[in-house]
């Protein structure tokens, strides 16, 4: 790793901030994220954590209209929101690694009881996990896709407004 000027990359995020943040912004365009879809080794693994682990439940599988015998499975994450997976079969795929462009972890927002009762799954289930604070909670996915519970309100961020 190449060593990083610290003052200057604080320096241009509020140089960012102070050009590209308002708060009398427009509206976005869009409506939300329809949903966000990733890659899994096995499909029935993937089912058995998602649905099963974390209680996100599955609401449709089919094939994959753009690669032959891959299915495009959904699960609903809450508020209107969807994650979804696309197996692959035959194309010997690498294992997960973070990359440009790539996923470096997905947020699910979750009340506090459930964080906590979900960490408690996690523990029964062996999954080895790491806390930011008493609202986050990071771990991976049977693939290694990485991902955060994180009980703070929608549109904020460890007390701070994102939203």
């Amino acid at each position: 790793m190449s060593e990083i000027n610290l003052a200057a990359i604080e320096e241009n995020r509020a140089r960012l901030q102070a050009e590209y943040v308002h708060a009398d912004r427009p509206e976005s365009s869009a409506r939300g994220i329809h949903h966000a879809a990733l890659i899994c080794s096995d499909v029935e693994q993937t089912i058995k954590f998602y649905q099963g682990l974390l209680e996100f439940p599955l609401t449709e599988i089919f094939g994959n209209r753009d690669y032959k015998g891959s299915n495009h499975f959904f699960f609903d994450v809450g508020n209107g929101n969807l994650l979804a997976f696309f197996d692959f079969p035959g194309l010997d795929l690498e294992p997960y690694r973070e990359t440009l462009g790539n996923v470096n972890h997905i947020a699910i927002s979750v009340t506090q009881d459930k964080w906590e009762y979900l960490r408690g799954k996690l523990d029964a289930a062996g999954v080895p996990y790491t806390t930011a604070s008493r609202t986050s909670i990071y771990f991976k996915d049977p693939d290694g896709v990485r991902l955060e519970l994180l009980a703070d309100q929608l549109g904020e961020m460890y007390g701070t407004k994102v939203m």
